[in-house]
């Protein structure tokens, strides 16, 4: 970067010490260049005037142009307000002002022309707009038809620099004959991907000709954006994949194929196949496997990381899956340990809860290679927990667990273990090229036959009856029913609270002994909790009462109603996650979904959303609107996000366009040394050296 972008912002025109102090303090801009990057959020058009005569049915601001005709102040202290009579010939309203009633007052003028933006409201009949921004109507005359508008803050307005504060300063700058962003691209990569001059779009963002102008700049800043991400994401898995060595598998070995020939408990699905083709493909290749495996609810990502498993097991190798609770753990033991019973293969479950002499056992059979598959938790990364020979880790729901951590299972073998990552919430195609770059992503997009799909309903508490009544029914004719209330983690005893006063209604509407109640909530110790839920299992309880412990770990096919309370409390996620708890027999299957009458907009879409579709991914696409991609990949990735123009909400296209961009030009380039790429590999240096470096890391 140039010296005049690194010039402190004290010393542009119309800073100074005083704005420049609060610009550092709650801004971060300390130079011309965060403040160049300091984008409009959105545009004003001023070259489009509605009247007075036309507001009935529109909706939002609108721009108006006509005269001040009267003026009247009332109240006094913080009660004070202005009211000024505004008419444009079409008819008039009211303008008012709540604060700065003093300066507004001496500022306008009965008899003049004004233009006035805002947004109009009714009140008893009589249109007005609160705060309306107004400019006379000679100084429009000059003005630009695009007016930008920058976030600011209180502080920030009190020293002037509200939004057209901000407008002034950064047309300041742009106008300095030396604010000229240098270019980072060949002028042949502008030409392939139609990119506009680099500042040529930095100007065209704060000092805006038209909308296809300032569309065409935000085009060009977010493509380079998502373009030096992916260049980073790439680089890395050119690092991984092509520097690091792996185990080679060279065929499948005979515990894989005995399994799948004889004990296999159902046909494989089509995709399926497809993904244990693509494990198979990396773990016989000499080059170290790092794969994410994602699919929706019930997909059977289970088996197929079972049989990823077997690879490793039937060529001298052992494996490991890593589990983020117990309860999870617990699951995927019990379901292996069954499947692979016929095959005489020692599985062992390692949990933090599992006893001194036990643990011993476990560690002594991992060293002497008799141990073929440890199930855990976390308790997997410790020092003591050493394997004979090591070959692949499976880690499910990856996204609860730090990269740091997942560095200590390869020092478990003298290469490092294949890698499968496996997650159970779908991911956005844009999230998993973004936060999966350095992975190659593998996905199940198939339910098994026979699965019918989930039927989903929303009911206020007024229908609670009607809901009682549906679950007598369901439970009549043998079924069995989820009910669970959600887990605030602030407060734990009012959750308590709330879970134990649901369970004495619900066992009031279902009285011993024509009904049994289970109850599961995280306080319980580990056997009482796995005893309630191995009744429930068994079908010696109809009913289930309990908090998110059961998102995960609970397989019952018998149950076909999951009841969601207060289900205006839960993440898109988590509602898909607890609906897939039911519906895994063949009979039809409900998920009710219980709110108060008072329900946030977002809320309102997220249960639209369930009720609307059974789709993982779609699913995920609506969180990522909603919540935006650093909630739901949670902290220990935020790392690798530093977006200031992009959105991975709503620019997919733009992502995938940079990916393919990045690709091609490694693919010509590897390290980057031709002349005409000089500035991409200065601008990716300075990318770099604001993020932390794990590049070694699966």
């Amino acid at each position: 970067m140039n010296d005049f972008f690194n010039t402190p912002i004290e010393y542009l025109k119309g800073v100074g010490p005083e704005r420049g102090k609060v610009l550092r303090s709650e801004m971060g801009f300390t130079n011309f260049w965060e403040l160049i990057n300091h984008f409009p959020f959105r545009y004003i058009d001023r070259s489009k005037y509605h009247t007075i005569g036309q507001l009935t049915g529109l909706e939002g601001h609108v721009q108006l142009k006509g005269k001040i005709t009267g003026m009247h102040e009332s109240g006094v202290g913080r009660k004070k307000r202005l009211k000024a009579v505004f008419n444009d010939g079409s008819g008039a309203l009211e303008l008012i002002w709540f604060k700065g009633v003093t300066w507004i007052k001496n500022a306008i003028k009965v008899g003049e022309s004004y233009q006035v933006y805002g947004k109009p409201q009714r009140y008893g009949g009589v249109w007005n707009i609160p705060h309306p921004d107004i400019t006379p109507l000679a100084e429009v005359a000059t003005q630009k038809g695009l007016q930008p508008v920058y976030n600011s803050g209180e502080k920030l307005s009190n020293k002037g620099l509200h939004s057209k504060g901000i407008e002034k300063l950064t047309f300041q700058l742009t106008q300095d004959p030396k604010c000229k962003v240098p270019e980072i691209f060949p002028i042949d990569f502008l030409q392939q991907y139609k990119l506009m001059g680099r500042d040529q779009a930095f100007k065209q963002l704060h000092v805006p000709y038209d909308l296809e102008s300032v569309q065409k700049a935000r085009f060009r800043l977010k493509f380079e954006e998502l373009f030096f991400l992916q260049l980073e994401l790439l680089i890395r898995k050119m690092g991984s994949s092509g520097k690091k060595k792996g185990f080679v598998f060279k065929s499948p070995g005979t515990v894989f194929q005995t399994f799948y020939d004889e004990h296999i408990p159902f046909e494989l699905t089509g995709a399926q196949k497809k993904v244990v083709k693509e494990i198979y493909g990396d773990l016989k290749s000499g080059e170290h496997m790092n794969r994410l495996l994602q699919g929706d609810v019930g997909s059977g990502k289970t088996l197929v990381a079972l049989l990823s498993m077997l690879f490793a097991v039937g060529n001298g190798f052992q494996a490991a899956i890593m589990a983020p609770t117990e309860i999870l753990a617990q699951q995927h033991f019990e379901t292996i340990h069954e499947l692979l019973q016929p095959l005489n293969l020692r599985v062992e479950l390692l949990t933090g809860s599992v006893r001194t002499a036990k643990r011993k056992v476990i560690h002594e059979g991992l060293e002497s290679g008799e141990v073929a598959i440890l199930i855990g938790t976390h308790a997997l990364l410790e020092p003591k927990v050493k394997f004979q020979n090591l070959g692949i880790v499976v880690i499910d729901e990856q996204h609860r667990f730090g990269v740091a951590q997942r560095a200590r299972l390869w020092k478990k073998n003298t290469l490092p273990p294949h890698v499968l990552v496996m997650t159970a919430t779908p991911i956005p195609r844009t999230l998993a090229m973004t936060f999966y770059g350095d992975l190659d992503v593998s996905v199940i997009d198939e339910l098994p036959p026979g699965r019918k799909p989930i039927q989903t309903v929303h009911y206020f508490e007024k229908s609670r009856i009607k809901v009682f009544d549906f679950i007598r029914k369901e439970i009549s004719i043998g079924r069995q029913v989820y009910i669970v209330y959600p887990l605030i983690e602030e407060s734990e005893t009012l959750d308590y609270q709330n879970l134990m006063s649901g369970f004495e209604a619900i066992s009031k509407a279902f009285p011993k002994p024509s009904y049994q109640v289970s109850i599961v909530h995280g306080k319980m110790k580990p056997e009482d909790k796995d005893f309630e839920m191995r009744r429930f299992a068994k079908g010696e309880t109809q009913i289930m009462v309990a908090t998110t412990v059961i998102e995960v770990g609970v397989n019952v096919p018998n149950a076909s109603v999951m009841v969601i309370e207060s289900a205006e409390k839960f993440g898109l996620s988590q509602l898909h996650q607890l609906r897939g708890r039911v519906g895994r027999g063949a009979e039809k299957s409900y998920c009710i979904l219980m709110t108060g009458n008072k329900i946030s907009k977002e809320g309102k879409r997220r249960l639209e959303t369930m009720v609307n579709t059974n789709d993982g991914f779609k699913i995920a696409e609506v969180d990522l609107e909603i919540r935006g991609p650093g909630d739901i990949m949670g902290t220990q990735q935020s790392g690798i996000l530093n977006l200031n123009i992009a959105d991975l909400a709503r620019d997919g296209q733009i992502v995938s366009a940079a990916r393919n961009a990045a690709k091609d030009l490694l693919k010509h380039d590897p390290q980057l040394k031709k002349p005409d790429y000089q500035r991409i590999k200065l601008e990716l240096k300075r990318v770099l050296q604001s993020k932390p470096n794990w590049s070694k890391i699966s």
